[in-house]
């Protein structure tokens, strides 16, 4: 989604109004299966406090979305629910190449441009701390890099 000079300032001037259904959540390393799992888990732990039943899952085709891994523990989650009960997972993945689909990309995309500071590279900690800001969310800690 593209927008001229003026429809960016009036989206940056736009009343933020925190997000109660926004989950953000760092890894410190890069995001493999195993912290994907991780991830998974602490979002379904999170949706079953709140009562719910389906979580639907968009999300693009990344390595650590499409492991075998990731995959096999989504089918044995989604089976334990069926016998057991808890939150079953409705994953929707998008096409290859395709991020307009996506409709968390412009999301991102906002997120991006109202904490960068052209002038210098930020630290990790101020990232995190500036996009939980804008988004209106909870700074969690992240998820270790090792996880069993």
């Amino acid at each position: 989604m593209l927008f001229d000079k003026q429809e960016e300032e009036a989206w940056q001037q736009r009343p933020k109004q925190p997000r109660k259904q926004m989950r953000l959540r760092f890894v410190e390393r890069r995001p493999v299966s195993a912290v994907t799992i991780a991830f998974l888990e602490w979002v379904l732990a999170e949706l079953e406090a709140q009562g719910k039943r389906v979580w639907v899952l968009v999300w693009d085709n990344a390595s650590w979305h499409i492991s075998k891994k990731v995959r096999r523990w989504i089918s044995a989650h989604n089976g334990k629910v069926k016998q057991e009960g808890g939150v079953r997972i409705l994953e929707c993945r998008l096409p290859v190449q395709s991020p307009w689909l996506n409709p968390i990309e412009p999301t991102w995309l906002h997120g991006k441009r109202a904490i960068v500071e052209p002038e210098r590279k930020l630290e990790v900690e101020e990232v995190m701390e500036r996009v939980c800001a804008h988004y209106g969310c909870e700074l969690w800690d992240p998820i270790p890099k090792e996880v069993l």
